[in-house]
């Protein structure tokens, strides 16, 4: 039988202040939903599951310590620092 191990993962508390001001900046709220560490018992694998930020009904991820967030899924991504100008353009 496969055992899963599943941690949370709370987002970083510099990274939460960055997106909380951006998201202010654009006059947004944020809501942060922290990710997950999920391990297979007696095996070396894990997945990490990324921190879900919802802004204006769209979702973004991100991982701690990335200056990266992707919009929607991992295939999209921009810049944090260019956070603010796409939230003006949705």
């Amino acid at each position: 039988m496969v055992n899963i191990i599943k941690e949370e993962l709370p987002i970083e508390e510099s990274l939460k202040r960055k997106l909380e001001l951006i998201c202010e900046f654009s006059k947004s709220t944020p809501t942060i939903i922290n990710g997950n560490i999920r391990k297979i018992d007696k095996t070396n694998l894990t997945y990490i599951e990324p921190n879900r930020i919802i802004i204006k009904d769209k979702t973004f991820l991100i991982f701690n310590f990335s200056n990266e967030i992707f919009i929607e899924n991992l295939s999209n991504k921009i810049k944090l620092s260019e956070l603010e100008d796409y939230l003006k353009t949705i």
